[in-house]
């Protein structure tokens, strides 16, 4: 039988695992409307704050879709479904599925046909994030109570520290974006691609953030993300034809080096 990344099989047990959680966020508002309904809240208060919440959604899930649809050229949509639809992250997925493809030879924009890759794909984009559901129950409430005891003794302190916090996990992604930057001196401008699209998708960020501050329209900030996130990958394909494909592979070092 041969291996296919769309297999029935695998569409089956990923619904079966979105199902389970679909039934417990189900399971939770049933919980929620009897505890609003307890403590008297109005019920047009409740469908308010149900809708409002509904619609914020919306944003997230376009992201997230868009993360689905750049992953399932090479993975199919069961993974990326299943990945990015339990505690899966968009910025961390596609990094890892990205580096565990090109350490096995893969490009991202070919079907895998190999189970044991696919296989070794599931598990690197899968164990790492495990780490945090066993780390957040341990070390979260120490984290927390530390920050919380910096910001009562200096709280210009605390929003440095905090920043400093958000600023070190960005960087880890930044390394993957000037990864290759240093191989233009070899002529292989490749490298540009992915620090051209990361600009377009600041630029973009920063002009939706502008409007929304200047308009006052609030909605727009919640779909900064996926607007940046829309643009950075139409710019990719317009940086990919002008500099080429983005992969650079050894074959490639080596014949420059040659």
């Amino acid at each position: 039988m041969q291996f296919s990344v769309n297999s029935p099989i695998l569409y089956i047990m990923v619904g079966i695992i979105i199902t389970v959680v679909l039934a417990q966020s189900v399971f939770f508002l049933v919980r929620a409307l009897k505890r609003a309904k307890e403590l008297g809240i109005e019920s047009k208060t409740v469908k308010k704050t149900i809708s409002s919440a509904a619609v914020f959604t919306i944003a997230p899930a376009i992201a997230v879709l868009v993360g689905v649809v750049a992953l399932s050229k090479s993975l199919g949509i069961p993974l990326p479904w299943l990945r990015l639809s339990v505690i899966g992250s968009i910025t961390y997925e596609t990094v890892a599925a990205g580096n565990a493809l090109e350490a096995l030879g893969q490009n991202a924009a070919t079907t895998i046909t190999d189970p044991s890759v696919y296989v070794t794909v599931l598990w690197v984009m899968t164990i790492s994030i495990a780490a945090s559901m066993i780390l957040a129950p341990l070390v979260t409430k120490k984290i927390q109570s530390g920050m919380t005891k910096i910001g009562m003794k200096d709280k210009k302190w605390g929003e440095i520290f905090s920043n400093a916090m958000f600023l070190g996990m960005i960087s880890a992604f930044l390394g993957y974006v000037f990864c290759d930057v240093t191989y233009i001196a070899d002529g292989l401008i490749q490298g540009l691609t992915p620090v051209c699209v990361m600009v377009v998708s600041a630029v973009v960020m920063a002009i939706v953030g502008l409007l929304a501050t200047k308009l006052k329209i609030r909605w727009l900030t919640d779909y900064a993300l996926p607007i940046s996130l829309l643009c950075g990958m139409a710019s990719a394909i317009l940086f990919t034809h002008i500099f080429g494909g983005y992969e650079i592979t050894a074959a490639m070092l080596s014949e420059v080096s040659a």
